[in-house]
């Protein structure tokens, strides 16, 4: 009875602590600034000035904006590293672009979510995470 037990809550720790598995489908939707990852005032201003898009046809949209406004759209289009079994993302977007915007983002798993991390020479690493745009107070 101990070892099933025993057992079971390794299970449950596994559940929750080992990364989450993303596939292909689980890519598609918008992003924002990852506001956890290192809060403060420039996480807050980077949240409301930048967010992207990626459609199911294929389609990426990286946004300016202010607040809910979007100021400025860079598009382009995304495909899947073929060398990869996960999905590795790959970015093409025409000049000029964004600084925040690299070809090649590292995607973060984790238990129940995901971070996509862009390098930008400005801001160092800029964390994305799932999610629509809100208003923060």
């Amino acid at each position: 009875m101990a070892t099933f037990i025993t057992v079971g809550i390794f299970m449950l720790i596994g559940h929750y602590t080992n990364p989450m598995t993303v596939e292909r489908a689980d890519i598609y939707g918008d992003y924002v600034i990852n506001r956890d990852m290192f809060p403060g005032k420039q996480a807050d201003w980077q949240y409301n000035h930048y967010r992207f898009t990626i459609k199911e046809n294929g389609n990426i949209y990286f946004y300016e904006t202010e607040n809910e406004k979007i100021i400025k759209t860079y598009q382009g289009t995304i495909a899947f590293h073929p060398a990869y079994n996960k999905p590795r993302l790959i970015i093409n977007i025409d000049e000029p672009r964004h600084h925040i915007i690299e070809d090649y983002p590292t995607l973060i798993r984790k238990p129940r979510s995901f971070d996509y991390i862009f390098k930008s020479p400005l801001y160092g690493n800029v964390f994305f995470e799932k999610g629509t745009w809100e208003p923060i107070d």
